[in-house]
């Protein structure tokens, strides 16, 4: 599959497509983050390309360009507003070896939002879906992303691997599973003091108080719940940010399979 030529004739794309990053004003006004006219061309690209992939496999629902733009860009972005703000003022410095993980990427969300956002980032990509990881690729590729990192695995492999286990600064898990299974792929895989940032829409009390109690038996602690709402259609989201504080036992991730079917609860009093 290649996806270096989407203006070609053969993808049906309009000579003139809709721009998913032409909202300047949003940026700032809810992000407190403006991209750079470098980063506003590549999210118009990876629009259009999202655009020629879904014509050949089921990517998104999501094509509008304002919808695209607010569900896609900005809420990936919303999610590490932290990270956003916390970037130097020039590339190169020691932030540039810092890991992240998007766990079930899917078709490149949030991780390769961030990775244009975050060019001293690291960005694994992981899905299990060989197509979407072989598309994401191509896009990373046709978009000069050089950090970012696609991989096709289980996230409950990998977070046994030695090479990625407890190596992440930053986990991110949007849209993939009940919260419970999110965090058992997530915590795992994150270094001690790392961050794993879980995207919800609605959100309550209790269910924090439940998850406080999974995480800690993965070596984990809720340090924030985000609550916001989206910019232009003013949706309910919030994001649960688990700090990593101890090291995850052996047993966490369970076999392939088993936190989805199984997924963690609270330990009997």
């Amino acid at each position: 599959m290649a996806l270096n030529a989407p203006h070609e004739g053969t993808l049906s794309l309009p000579a003139n497509p809709p721009s998913a990053a032409a909202l300047p004003t949003q940026w700032p006004a809810s992000l407190g983050w403006a991209p750079s006219p470098s980063q506003q061309q590549r999210f118009q690209q990876l629009y259009e390309l999202v655009l020629w992939g879904n014509q050949r496999m089921n990517l998104t629902r999501v094509t509008e360009p304002d919808a695209f733009w607010e569900k896609h860009l900005w809420d990936s972005l919303r999610g590490i507003q932290t990270v956003l703000l916390s970037q130097p003022d020039h590339p190169g410095r020691p932030s540039a070896q810092r890991r992240a993980v998007d766990i079930g990427t899917g078709a490149g969300f949030p991780g390769l939002p961030m990775a244009i956002a975050c060019p001293d980032w690291s960005v694994t990509l992981l899905d299990s879906t060989r197509k979407k990881v072989a598309f994401v690729a191509e896009v990373a590729q046709a978009l000069s992303l050089d950090n970012a990192l696609p991989l096709a695995a289980r996230a409950e492999t990998v977070g046994r691997n030695p090479d990625h286990r407890q190596c992440y600064d930053l986990a991110l898990v949007r849209a993939v599973a009940p919260v419970a299974v999110c965090a058992e792929y997530a915590l795992p895989l994150l270094a001690v003091g790392g961050l794993a940032v879980l995207y919800r829409g609605q959100w309550s009390a209790e269910e924090t108080a439940q998850l406080a109690l999974v995480v800690q038996q993965l070596g984990g602690k809720i340090q924030q719940v985000d609550e916001f709402t989206t910019p232009l259609t003013q949706g309910e989201r919030h994001c649960i940010l688990v700090k990593k504080i101890t090291s995850t036992v052996p047993e966490f991730p369970r076999d392939v399979g088993v936190p989805a079917k199984h997924p963690l609860s609270p330990p009997s009093p």
